[in-house]
């Protein structure tokens, strides 16, 4: 299948460096750090202040809806020696790192169009990382991705259509 070739090819790639960067680069902090935390200060700074709600809602929506598919599905992880203490985090689809990598893209694109590529290739890197490190299968990823941008989407569209969180601040 597509997800053991791509799980064999980044075990083809195991070395030293890579695996200190990915490791690096795959702690949820460090995803939350800079996607949701920089993009709010940058928001906050650049007086685009009215993004961070939208920001904040689309990431802890996509986060839970993710959450609630690996219930849901159930799949597997391809490491499973890992054991996590919350239930639905020992399996595998989405990947919730992807998930909340992506769900800032939009707004992002939006309000920080030059810094477009630099977010995106931070998005994928935490979602490659998850592969290289064995701990989601590609397809994993890739519904996290389409789910936290999608999230992402729909929350710009519906702040771009009915300023639902420009009402509320007044």
């Amino acid at each position: 299948s597509v997800d053991n070739n791509a799980s064999d090819f980044a075990k083809s790639l195991k070395n030293h460096f890579l695996d200190g960067f990915m490791s690096w680069i795959t702690y949820f902090g460090n995803v939350f750090v800079v996607l949701i935390v920089i993009t709010s200060l940058f928001l906050w700074e650049e007086k685009k202040r009215e993004w961070i709600p939208t920001l904040w809602s689309s990431f802890i929506t996509s986060i839970g809806v993710g959450l609630v598919l690996k219930w849901i599905i159930a799949r597997p992880r391809p490491l499973t020696e890992m054991v996590y203490a919350i239930t639905a985090l020992n399996y595998s689809f989405p990947s919730t790192h992807a998930t909340a990598a992506f769900t800032a893209l939009p707004i992002l694109d939006k309000e920080f169009p030059k810094f477009k590529w630099f977010w995106i290739m931070f998005a994928v890197l935490v979602a490659v990382s998850r592969v290289y490190i064995g701990v989601h299968y590609l397809s994993d990823v890739i519904a996290g991705a389409l789910l936290g941008y999608g999230m992402g989407f729909f929350f710009v569209y519906i702040e771009d259509k009915y300023k639902l969180f420009r009402k509320v601040r007044g």
